[in-house]
């Protein structure tokens, strides 16, 4: 049973999958810094080093993007490009670290059932759908609607779908080209011509909602909407006090995914470390002492960890280079298991990854398409008193000691709450409207006071509730309402 869990506000939209009680995958946007993969930009050309067959591009971020080799204005290749040039480009990869945005000028605008590239490209129809003679029907369906100028693939959505709803969104996204070309033509370089769809249109057009038997929302109007828009999942409508995933016992599973180690069956475990370049996965047998002899023990063991790190790699969006140091195995049988089965849990993922074969001393390199974030840039943040660490970042801070403040709101009847919290994370709930629905909402009519306490830790709080009419406050007291 698979259960896609929406927490939505106009602030802060928060997503997960869940496979028979277990989150899978889980995504999270702020609406002051949604994603940019997807946006279209008109972009400046502010230099371009042979050296690196690159191009950097000023598309109105702090950082240039960058353009590779064969990523240039019409096809040309980067270095014929030059300090100046106008061209338009699109983020196919987000900001990372100290990298700036990763463009192509190879533009797509996707739907449902169809990606268009406006700018010209290849005919073709999604590996998925297998049927050879589907295959064609599809193709030829696009291709009679399709400008000959432009290219398409049909999606694997498009496989049951009616003609006409395939027509009406090839249409769609032929109109909405042309009006990206009007606003690219009157923009200032610099400036977005064309703003992705938000996390939660994205989840309804890619299909992840469709592969979900049913859809929990926390907002009446967007349970309405998707009842429109989805033909498989049924939609339900949360409107609990308690938050959707602190309800549903999500929140101790998503609390993890910043956690280096991660358990198994029977003591076995994780460690994983990001670096710069890359993230490892060390694969531990811990306390599992198995049943029968140590290959026995170490085979089991890899099997565990080779579903654990597939399902690591959706859930906490962990992409491009991933080295996995699996436990050595002596038995050649056992490793071609162990990666027959690695395989075959990688292939359920919806972003493309591969996997190279174990060496001798058991490493497998694995590639995931990177575009958008890891959850954990999320829920972590730059430690301000080490180089190089992180500590668990405000915004989830925030949201842990909203959940607390609800918990206590439910089980007390007081007028007024007062909250003592460390300073970080009192400014993050005053000011990033983490707690709108509950202002809105559970807390109405109630004083709800923020104390920022410098002595307390980042994780603490202190809660406490008064029916008095006048209270006695420090003077850096906030009122949240």
């Amino acid at each position: 049973m698979k259960k896609l869990y929406i927490d939505y506000n106009p602030f802060f939209v928060r997503a997960a999958m869940t496979e028979n009680g277990e989150l899978t995958e889980f995504g999270v946007e702020r609406v002051a810094r949604r994603s940019k993969v997807g946006n279209i930009y008109k972009g400046k050309v502010e230099n371009v080093l042979a050296g690196m067959h690159a191009a950097f591009v000023n598309i109105g971020l702090p950082r240039n993007g960058f353009l590779y080799v064969g990523d240039g204005e019409g096809g040309q290749p980067v270095r014929k490009l030059s300090a100046g040039d106008i061209i338009m480009c699109q983020v196919e990869k987000e900001e990372f670290n100290l990298k700036g945005a990763r463009l192509t000028t190879d533009v797509t605008l996707p739907g449902s059932y169809v990606v268009l590239m406006p700018r010209g490209g290849v005919h073709g129809v999604s590996r998925k759908i297998e049927d050879a003679e589907l295959r064609a029907s599809l193709e030829e369906l696009v291709a009679s609607v399709c400008p000959e100028d432009m290219g398409f693939i049909v999606r694997s959505a498009a496989n049951g779908a009616a003609e006409k709803d395939i027509i009406d969104e090839v249409e769609y996204l032929v109109s909405l080209w042309r009006r990206v070309e009007r606003d690219y033509a009157g923009a200032q370089a610099g400036s977005v011509v064309f703003r992705e769809a938000h996390l939660v249109e994205r989840l309804v057009r890619d299909g992840y909602c469709d592969g979900a038997d049913s859809v929990v929302v926390n907002d009446s109007a967007l349970a309405d909407t998707l009842r429109s828009r989805l033909r498989r999942a049924r939609v339900e409508a949360y409107d609990g006090v308690e938050n959707i995933f602190r309800h549903f016992g999500l929140d101790a599973q998503i609390d993890k995914l910043s956690d280096r180690r991660v358990d198994m069956a029977g003591g076995a475990y994780l460690v994983i470390d990001r670096t710069e370049a890359l993230t490892v996965i060390d694969v531990n047998t811990g306390r599992y002492v198995g049943v029968k002899d140590l290959e026995d023990t170490v085979f089991r063991t890899n099997m565990l960890a080779a579903t654990e790190i597939a399902r690591q790699l959706r859930v906490r969006n962990i992409s491009g280079i991933v080295i996995v140091d699996f436990i050595d195995m002596a038995d050649e049988n056992h490793r071609a298991e162990v990666m027959e089965t690695l395989c075959a849990e990688l292939r359920k993922d919806k972003r493309k990854t591969t996997a190279v074969g174990m060496t001798g001393l058991g490493l497998v390199e694995l590639t995931r398409k990177r575009t958008s974030l890891p959850a954990d840039s999320f829920m972590l943040e730059p430690c301000r008193g080490c180089s190089g660490g992180y500590v668990v970042s405000r915004t989830h801070l925030a949201i842990k000691l909203r959940d607390a403040m609800v918990d206590f709101t439910l089980a007390h009847r007081f007028e007024s709450m007062i909250v003592r919290a460390h300073p970080d994370v009192c400014e993050e709930a005053f000011s990033s409207r983490v707690m709108a629905r509950e202002l809105a909402g559970v807390w109405r009519g109630r004083r709800v006071y923020l104390i920022p306490d410098a002595a307390m830790e980042r994780h603490a709080h202190v809660i406490e509730g008064s029916n008095d009419k006048v209270l006695t406050l420090p003077a850096e007291a906030m009122l949240l309402c």
